[in-house]
């Protein structure tokens, strides 16, 4: 990955952190929401809140199957006009435009019986988890998840202004809103310490981190990303990272950045090890989550992260 802008944070077993680039600049999250938004529907599944096996009213299926991408829903990146709209700059679509057009040749499978990638199945996830809980996401994350873990950064963007201040010049043409489930902000740093806490037992029992992380195999190695291995389970790209071991965590892109938040479970030190670098290859920042669990540095060639840049 040559002369590519690197920022990360990582965080062993014993606490010890380390990183490099703008450490205090804010990146979006991307699919990393995704491993947020199933944090949430645990915690609420663990207070007796919501039933993820319920069968959703109106529905053929639960929010477990949405959560696990087996309900059967297509996603909206299959649709031109919706890379059209973005390229242009345009403000996203109502929710229900969006759900007609997704929707408009009905579902890929019967629920639970297959597996399809979809964000409008988290974006429904979402909505039941905000049903259940009374509260809007944004509130329900920063009250029980942001403030109880001190993570200051985190946020999530609703509007052009709030992308605007992200560290990416690119951001300000981008509106949040085309990320129907929803996309948090925050440093490397707080990426990290999220999905390290995961692990820590600091945002869920025993019960409900051994929910998230029953998983169903996808296959073996991906063209152009460091899998070995692959698999999903709720809100977790599971599976094997060559040398690296054991990977658990998201990654994410967008039109402009990418991102890897993982959790190397097989390392003589675990660790937990976030990375946001600029293009569109989501691969590039896996190479680098594996390159800084397996050594601590990033690849050569890659530490060009720069300080966050003025905005006049």
């Amino acid at each position: 990955m040559p002369d590519a802008e690197l920022h990360f944070h990582a965080i062993t077993a014993r606490g010890r952190e380390s990183g490099g680039g703008a450490t205090d600049a804010c990146f979006p999250y991307w699919s990393f929401t995704k491993t947020v938004i199933a944090i949430s529907a645990a915690k609420l599944s663990d207070a007796g809140v919501l039933d993820l096996d319920a069968a959703i009213a109106g529905e053929q299926f639960t929010v477990r199957q949405l959560l696990s991408h087996t309900a059967g829903l297509p996603d909206y990146g299959s649709l031109p006009e919706y890379h059209r709209a973005v390229a242009a700059g345009d403000d996203p679509w109502p929710r229900d435009r969006m759900i007609e057009a997704v929707l408009s040749r009905g579902p890929l499978f019967t629920p639970g019986e297959g597996w399809s990638y979809s964000n409008i199945g988290y974006m429904l996830a979402r909505e039941r988890i905000e049903a259940a809980s009374g509260v809007g996401f944004g509130r329900l994350v920063d009250e029980t998840i942001r403030r109880p873990l001190g993570l200051d950064s985190i946020a999530l963007a609703t509007t052009r202004e709030q992308f605007s201040r992200l560290h990416w010049p690119a951001a300000r043409h981008y509106h949040p809103g085309w990320v129907y489930h929803g996309c948090l902000t925050g440093t490397a740093r707080d990426a990290a310490a999220l999905l390290h806490a995961l692990w820590c037992g600091r945002l869920l029992g025993e019960r409900g981190l051994a929910e998230m992380l029953v998983r169903r195999p996808l296959g073996g190695a991906i063209p152009g990303r460091p899998w070995t291995e692959c698999g999903y389970g709720l809100g977790l790209m599971s599976g094997r990272m060559g040398d690296a071991g054991r990977a658990i965590g998201h990654s994410g892109g967008g039109p402009f950045c990418v991102n890897a938040v993982y959790h190397f479970p097989d390392r003589d030190e675990p660790v937990t090890v976030a990375c946001f670098t600029d293009g569109t290859a989501e691969g590039r920042a896996e190479f680098e989550a594996v390159a800084v669990a397996c050594t601590g540095r990033p690849s050569p060639g890659t530490e060009r992260a720069r300080a966050p840049r003025s905005r006049s």
